[in-house]
């Protein structure tokens, strides 16, 4: 508490943001974005947490309140996080007189954000689902699971159509396709600011990968010959998982590996793996902190998203000079020019236009290195200083707003640069 207190007082004279998300990692993608955009941002503004937990994150330059969690399913958690955060902002407003000048989200995680940073359109999510979410399509054991998951996403759904639609919100996105989805809300897709993400240029560069290199592929048992396809990420479906197993099959090349990095059911996708015969082929791999570690072993970084408001993992093996294949639908599309500096995959379902772009990659080290130099170069244009500056500039504009009592009328665009996919 006397941390806490000596923290406000030092920072009365600064606006202060009250920022409400569940936890706060740099493991996470949302919660990575929230976690650097605040360390860049508590020099000009005192910032309030609301969380269950926070980790990587300087908690001297911040004030923390934590929030009870409630241990249990996803979807009880969740109402529960909601009211919970709720209630202790409200306490913190009415008893102790810390009042925010602004409240700021990921996400939909209260009812009375100035400033919601979507970085998924759970409507557009469903949709992209379908059969994944049939009972029909499902083995009978899964249907507890997938009764949660469906309860969930219509929550969801229907708490997107409340808070999206509110036009006294303010909306930022993490790519176009993001921004383009919000229309579903009757936003108007010109009038959201797009804010990519960024990447750490001094953790994620092409030097520290090649000083990996050498003792991450030994720590992982791996051959000199063997040429490694990474995957990082969850919700392995959705990330495309099947149609890269599917291409490695069609390749039949022992040499190629598989590194699959994060955490789902195993099961669906090592009955495929047995199926195609590449169970020596495919590695699952746990989550850790220092994911550089995964990018130095990996000679190709792979990601055919069936749907992904971004997907920070590919931006970030770019900046390591890791040469990426994306889908179309990932909104990291957005900044790669295909066959400069990464490919896009236009059907994320095409096992076949994959394996050729992989085995195309293979075959040609030259390729490899050129695609890879050209990745880091525009990887290096993103980063979260640029990120967090964009993200200020907008809350400047709320806060302007606010004192002199105007409404931004629908047909005012906002100060900051709308379409900002590629830098200038």
């Amino acid at each position: 508490m006397g941390n806490r207190q000596s923290t406000i007082t030092n920072h009365q004279s600064k606006a202060r943001l009250a920022v409400v998300s569940p936890f706060l990692d740099k493991r996470h993608g949302t919660e990575r974005c929230v976690a650097e955009q605040i360390e860049r941002l508590a020099e000009k503004y005192e910032i309030h947490v609301y969380c269950n937990r926070v980790e990587d994150v300087d908690c001297s330059r911040i004030v923390w309140h934590r929030v009870p969690a409630l241990p249990g399913p996803h979807l009880f958690a969740y109402c529960w996080w909601v009211l919970a955060n709720r209630l202790c902002r409200w306490w913190d407003a009415q008893v102790r007189g810390i009042a925010p000048s602004m409240v700021y989200s990921p996400g939909i995680n209260c009812f009375d954000a100035d400033v919601i940073s979507v970085h998924v359109v759970f409507g557009a999510y469903r949709d992209c689902a379908g059969k994944a979410l049939d009972f029909r399509a499902n083995p009978a054991r899964s249907w507890p699971r997938l009764l949660h998951r469906r309860i969930y996403y219509r929550l969801i759904i229907g708490l997107e159509h409340l808070v999206y639609s509110e036009k006294r919100t303010t909306l930022t996105a993490i790519s176009t396709k993001a921004a383009r989805s919000l229309g579903r809300y009757g936003r108007d897709e010109s009038q959201i600011p797009v804010i990519i993400h960024g990447i750490d240029c001094g953790r994620f560069r092409p030097e520290a990968r090649q000083g990996l290199r050498e003792s991450s592929r030994r720590a992982l048992g791996l051959k000199e010959g063997d040429f490694c396809v990474l995957l990082v990420g969850n919700d392995w479906r959705n990330k495309g998982l099947r149609c890269l197993i599917e291409s490695l099959g069609r390749l039949a090349v022992p040499s190629i590996r598989l590194l699959i990095v994060g955490h789902d059911t195993e099961e669906p996708y090592r009955e495929a793996i047995a199926r195609l015969h590449l169970e020596h082929q495919a590695i699952f791999l746990p989550e850790r902190p220092d994911i550089e570690f995964y990018y130095s072993t990996s000679d190709l970084y792979a990601g055919p998203s069936l749907e992904d408001a971004f997907a920070l993992p590919p931006l970030e093996a770019m900046a390591c000079g890791v040469p990426t294949i994306v889908s179309r639908q990932a909104g990291v599309s957005e900044v790669i020019t295909d066959g400069v500096d990464g490919f896009v995959l236009d059907d994320p379902q095409d096992s076949s236009r994959l394996a050729n772009l992989i085995a195309l990659l293979y075959q040609n080290e030259g390729l490899r290195r050129r695609v890879g130099e050209a990745a880091a170069k525009t990887a290096r244009q993103y980063t979260w200083d640029h990120n967090a500056q964009q993200l200020g500039a907008l809350f400047e504009e709320v806060l302007e707003k606010r004192k002199s009592g105007v409404r931004r009328p629908k047909s005012e665009e906002p100060r900051i640069q709308i379409r900002k996919s590629k830098p200038e």
